[in-house]
């Protein structure tokens, strides 16, 4: 309770400053920097992501995901199957996608631009000034610039910026086929010169407006009918299978944890999603 009060205090007297991260690194599967903030200012981080993200995610198109409630991955991915029939009129005509993520996303968010962003919609310069301390909180190996992953905030704040780019797609490129989650996204038509023809608007608009760029080794335009990876499944017209990289990582995750229930069954749930009878017979047998 003396703590509460403390941060009421600081925050009514406009006085609040973000304490230090604690750092670690996690393997998730890749290496990634993970930097907790205190209880105390994670008790804020949550307190304005209960009050901002109802408002903000009314802004949002339908189709982006991440972070949001009810749209979450399952869902993602119900949605990339779903447009993969539209487009291929239920598999007559072939469907063409443009697969791209972006280049160490939270690493590369400038504070300047996001504050600028957010100062758009919310008129209260209280919140603006508290908000802006947050962001500041934090930076990668460049002044200014990048987000916590271990901020519940940055989540919000990452769905705000590329926001913008959402818009880009849709409004102005007319993108009628475009998802996006998180720093994934793609765009599906059933012609390949449009998908060529549109990439360099992308990457001008990401460059130019918000800093970013595109992974270069990450940037594909192929058929449904060839598989196309995204968020953890290879995608065919009829069926969808895990990556292999996702069952390996499965599998070793079973057998660190000994079999676990609850281990299993998550991950029996998440197979559940695809075609992968035989793998959960797998797993079943194996425990």
């Amino acid at each position: 309770m003396t703590n509460l009060i403390v941060l009421h205090r600081e925050l009514a007297t406009k006085k609040y400053s973000h304490l230090v991260y604690q750092h670690f690194k996690i393997a998730d599967p890749k290496p990634r920097d993970i930097h907790k903030a205190s209880v105390r200012d994670r008790l804020l981080h949550h307190t304005l992501h209960r009050q901002l993200s109802p408002f903000f995610s009314k802004t949002f198109i339908s189709d982006s995901y991440s972070c949001q409630i009810g749209k979450g991955t399952h869902r993602a991915l119900k949605r990339f199957g779903r447009f993969s029939k539209i487009v291929s009129r239920n598999d007559i005509h072939t469907a063409w996608v443009l697969k791209c993520d972006i280049k160490k996303f939270f690493a590369n968010i400038d504070h300047r631009i996001l504050i600028a962003i957010i100062d758009m919609y919310i008129p209260d310069k209280d919140i603006i000034r508290l908000l802006s301390v947050i962001i500041r909180s934090f930076r990668s190996n460049v002044e200014g610039v990048g987000l916590p992953l271990g901020n519940l905030t940055s989540q919000l704040f990452v769905n705000i910026y590329m926001n913008e780019f959402d818009q880009f797609m849709k409004h102005c490129l007319k993108a009628k086929y475009y998802l996006r989650y998180s720093d994934d996204f793609v765009v599906l038509s059933t012609d390949e010169t449009y998908l060529e023809t549109i990439l360099p608007a992308m990457q001008e608009f990401l460059r130019n407006k918000l800093k970013l760029s595109m992974h270069p080794d990450k940037i594909f335009i192929q058929t449904v009918a060839s598989g196309v990876d995204f968020l953890g499944w290879v995608h065919f017209p009829d069926h969808q299978v895990l990556r292999t990289t996702t069952k390996k990582r499965m599998f070793r995750n079973i057998k660190i944890k000994d079999g676990k229930e609850k281990t299993v069954q998550s991950y029996l749930g998440f197979m559940s999603y695809g075609n992968s009878c035989k793998l959960r017979q797998i797993i079943l047998n194996k425990i």
